[in-house]
C-alpha cells in the first residue's frame, strides 16, 4: 500500500505533529533487486526515505512509502533462530504460554515460531488464539493502529500477544540509521508501543531484552489494564535517554559519516589495488551502499545464501550478487560484513575466509576479523 505524500497524519495515533528525524533524500527501494547486468534507470533511485517522529505519541515512523516491490525471500540467521526459541523459553517460564492455540502474524522476511510453540502442545489456528505471536511483522503495517487493533482482537480474552521488535533506543544508540527503510513503517520506544497497545485495549504485563541487531525486546501483553513488572519499566527508564527528538536527530550525522568512512575505506584499498568483495545482500546495505556512491570497481560482487537474491545486483549500483561458493573461488583480499550479526555464522560456515572479514560499522570498516 502506498502512502499519500502529503497530508497524512501519524501512523500510530493520526496526529499531524510530526518531525521529520533522518532524511537520506531519494534511494533504491529497499527489496528491488533488479537482474544483474541490467541498466540503471534513473527512476530506480528516485525513492523518497525519511523518518518522522510523532509529537503526541511519540511514534517514529516512515514518513511515506512510494515503492511497489516484493522482496526476494532471504535466508533466515542461526542467530535469529536461535534468539527465538530463548524468547519462547522465557515467556513459558514465565507462565505466558497458556492454553494450546497459537495463531502468528508472520513477517515477510521468513522465521517462523510455529514449530517451537507446536513442540510445546499448540495447535496453530486462523482465528483467536491463546498465544499470539508477531516477531518483527507488525512494523510492516502502513497503519500501525488498524494492525494492533488486529493482534488484540486474535488475542484469547485470557491470552497473550508475545511481540518482537527492533528497539528503537538501540537504532540510536548504535547508531543503526540504516534500520530505516521502505516498507518498515515504524521504530518502537517501549513508551510507544505501551501507548498503540492502550488503545487496542491491551497492556504490557512483562518485556525482555536481547542482544539481537543491537538490542531487541519481547513483550507479553495482555487484554485490559494490569500494572507492568520491574522488566517494563527498566527498560523504559533505560531507554528515555535515547528516544527524544535530540537523541533521534543525531541520526542524520552519524548517517553521514557513515557513508563517508566507507567511502574512504574502499577508495583506499582500490589505491592498494586490494579486492574487496561483500556478503550480505540485505535491504539495510541498500541505501548505505548509495549514499556512499559504492560500485563495482570498489565492491567487485556481494556474496548472499538466498538463491532468490544470487544473479540479481544491489539496487541502484552494478554490484551483481553472488552465491557464498563463488565468494570462496573468487579468493578476495577482504569481505565487507554488512550485518554483524551474521559474524559467527559465517565465520563457522566458511573457514576459507578466515582473517578477510572486515565488519561494517558506523564508526568506519573494522579489519581483522
Amino acid at each position: 500500500m502506498n502512502d499519500a505524500v502529503m497530508g497524512r497524519g501519524c501512523r500510530g495515533c493520526g496526529s499531524t505533529e510530526l518531525t521529520p528525524v533522518l532524511d537520506l533524500g531519494k534511494v533504491p527501494a529497499a527489496d528491488h533487486f533488479p537482474l544483474a547486468g541490467s541498466a540503471i534507470d534513473v527512476t530506480e533511485i528516485a525513492h523518497p526515505l525519511r523518518m518522522d517522529v510523532c509529537g503526541d505519541c511519540g511514534l517514529a515512523q516512515l514518513a511515506e512509502d512510494d515503492t511497489r516491490t516484493e522482496e526476494p525471500r532471504g535466508i533466515e540467521p542461526q542467530a535469529l533462530r536461535d534468539q527465538a526459541a530463548d524468547a519462547v523459553t522465557r515467556a513459558a517460564r514465565a507462565g505466558l504460554l497458556r492454553g494450546h492455540t497459537v495463531r502468528e502474524f508472520g513477517s515477510p522476511h521468513g522465521g517462523t515460531w510455529l514449530p517451537l510453540l507446536a513442540e510445546r502442545g499448540f495447535d496453530g489456528v486462523d482465528g483467536i488464539a491463546d498465544v499470539v505471536l508477531d516477531c518483527f511483522g507488525i512494523m510492516h503495517e502502513p497503519d500501525q493502529r488498524a494492525a494492533f487493533a488486529q493482534r488484540a482482537a486474535a488475542t484469547a480474552p485470557t491470552g497473550v500477544l508475545l511481540l518482537q521488535y527492533h528497539s528503537l533506543a538501540a537504532i540510536v544508540a548504535h547508531g543503526q540509521w540504516n534500520a530505516l527503510r521502505h516498507g518498515h513503517f515504524a521504530y518502537y520506544s517501549l513508551a510507544a508501543l505501551q501507548r498503540l497497545l492502550d488503545t487496542a485495549g491491551m497492556s504490557v504485563a512483562r518485556a525482555w531484552q536481547f542482544g539481537l541487531y543491537g538490542g531487541t525486546v519481547l513483550i507479553g501483553a495482555v487484554h485490559g489494564a494490569v500494572e507492568p513488572d520491574e522488566s517494563v519499566r527498566a527498560i523504559r527508564a533505560a531507554e528515555s535517554e535515547h528516544t527524544d527528538l535530540v537523541a533521534l536527530q543525531s541520526l542524520q550525522r552519524t548517517t553521514d559519516q557513515h557513508a563517508r568512512l566507507l567511502r574512504r575505506w574502499l577508495d583506499a584499498m582500490a589505491a592498494r589495488r586490494r579486492r574487496i568483495y561483500a556478503y550480505g545482500a540485505a535491504s539495510r546495505a541498500v541505501a548505505l551502499f548509495s549514499l556512499a556512491g559504492v560500485h563495482r570497481g570498489l565492491i567487485a560482487a556481494i556474496a548472499d545464501a538466498s538463491p532468490a537474491k544470487q544473479g540479481r545486483r544491489m539496487p541502484g549500483t552494478d554490484i551483481p550478487i553472488i552465491s557464498p561458493a563463488e565468494l570462496i573461488s573468487a579468493r578476495p583480499d577482504f569481505v565487507l560484513l554488512t550485518l554483524r550479526d551474521l559474524l559467527p555464522e559465517v565465520g563457522a560456515r566458511y573457514p576459507e575466509l578466515d582473517g578477510r572479514w572486515v565488519v561494517d560499522d558506523p564508526a568506519g570498516p573494522s579489519e581483522g576479523w
